[in-house]
């Protein structure tokens, strides 16, 4: 596995753009998000949804951050990236980012937190081997430590 920044396109649909004709701030999430889960199963065979149901085990976001830069329209194409750049035991962080069709203009971009847990107890749990070992071999850290200073850098 190598260390790698996730990609994949998505057409933006009517029905999730406001009455001004842009991708609805809360849409941003759910293109980014289901973009991040169909990456990493084929990147890494990781079904997010069987090791919640088969296995009680997931994550949950504990923070979010956005920045928006120009608006995604209806039935435009976008380029979607992801990629992990932290870890540790129980927490995974991953930057998402929205692109027009020809990676030239960024739209958007994420920085989410998620925290592992135990669904059979609702409590925090350790990441297991396995997902450590990918975490190892496929995080790919960022320069900035902190959001407003990669809103900048990518702004």
């Amino acid at each position: 596995m190598n260390k790698q920044i996730l990609s994949s396109t998505a057409t933006i649909r009517f029905q999730d753009c406001d009455p001004f004709r842009h991708l609805n701030n809360a849409r941003y999430v759910d293109y980014m998000l289901n973009a991040r889960e169909d990456q990493v199963f084929e990147a890494y065979g990781l079904k997010i949804y069987d090791l919640a149901v088969k296995e009680k085990l997931g994550w949950v976001v504990s923070t979010s951050q956005t920045a928006f830069f120009r608006p995604a329209l209806p039935f435009e194409k976008v380029i979607l990236e992801s990629q992990a750049f932290e870890f540790s035991p129980y927490n995974l962080k991953v930057e998402l980012r929205m692109f027009d069709e020809h990676h030239k203009k960024l739209k958007a971009f994420i920085w989410m937190d998620f925290v592992f847990i135990d669904l059979k107890t609702g409590k925090v749990t350790a990441h297991t081997d396995d997902l450590m070992r990918i975490f190892e071999s496929a995080c790919l850290p960022i320069e900035e430590t902190d959001f407003e200073s990669r809103r900048l850098k990518l702004k």
